[in-house]
């Protein structure tokens, strides 16, 4: 997506841009089911581990020469108000459609309260700059299509590494394709106001995530494996809302236990914080000052 956005395009590209994303998504699933179809790895959680690689590779060296070069100073030079007030405003947004996704899961206590905050924040918050809500006993919450889905009882399927996206399951590629054709900031008119968003949003997003980095580098022995389990114990943490039940089967007990090295040293049942890829597809309120 950033890189879309920092490409000088046609106006009929422009015209036509969200379609287009939504093709290469579906593209890469189903580039991703032909591979899945002649080359797996032997673990069943990550069957296509090897284009799985060298797209987390890809990712990374976007990561490194731009984006995070880029957040780097964006942290620098704004000051911290600013950057939560940022923060603060795209989390707002995203509020409106975990409502929808909570009110999809049969969630609805939780629905009117994400509708709440949109209500609070959009109108004495500034349009979501100061976050009232959380003040007023409104709790923030995450959820997504893939999510919702997840709830649904749709099973993760294949883990899969989108160049630009970062890890998804092959749910969680479908999901977001529902997630960017319901982003108000990715559909927003005119295009060049929506190019600039979505441009803040991931450098903000990706400033938000940098103390983190140097976690995750002495953590992990083997960055790929870290990050691959890390996001699916959160995936799974996040869909039963912090609560997952105990596997029975053993196929599913092995999905849930850390397969890294690193990793088996810590309770197999601890939540997992990754770092999160090069895109960020939601954000995270960073603490009030």
């Amino acid at each position: 997506m950033v890189a879309r956005s920092s490409q000088q395009v046609s106006e009929k590209r422009m015209k036509t841009a969200l379609p287009a994303r939504i093709k290469s998504v579906t593209v890469v699933m189903v580039a991703v089911g032909l591979l899945a179809g002649c080359a797996t790895s032997g673990n069943p959680k990550d069957p296509i581990e090897g284009f799985n690689r060298a797209m987390f590779a890809f990712n990374e060296g976007l990561d490194s020469m731009i984006i995070k070069p880029v957040a780097t100073g964006y942290d620098a030079v704004l000051p911290v108000p600013i950057r939560i007030g940022v923060t603060n405003f795209f989390s707002n947004i995203e509020d409106l459609f975990i409502g929808v996704n909570n009110l999809l899961q049969g969630k609805v206590p939780e629905a009117f309260s994400d509708l709440g905050r949109v209500a609070i924040n959009i109108t004495v918050g500034l349009l979501g700059v100061i976050d009232w809500a959380s003040d007023a006993g409104l709790e923030k919450h995450e959820e997504d299509f893939g999510q919702t889905f997840g709830r649904w009882g749709v099973g993760n399927g294949a883990y899969v590494v989108i160049p630009v996206f970062g890890p998804r399951t092959a749910r969680d590629t479908v999901g977001l394709v529902l997630d960017v054709a319901a982003d108000p900031v990715a559909n927003h008119k005119p295009v060049r106001t929506r190019d600039v968003a979505l441009v803040l949003r991931v450098v903000n997003d990706r400033a938000d995530l940098l103390p983190a980095d140097k976690v995750v580098d002495e953590a992990a022995l083997d960055k790929y494996s870290y990050m691959r389990d890390a996001y699916l114990q959160r995936r799974r943490n996040l869909i039963h809302d912090g609560n997952p039940p105990r596997e029975i089967e053993a196929d599913a007990e092995q999905a849930d236990r850390p397969v890294t090295a690193e990793a088996e040293t810590l309770d197999p049942r601890a939540e997992v914080v990754p770092v999160a890829p090069v895109l960020v597809a939601h954000t995270e309120p960073a603490e009030k000052k």
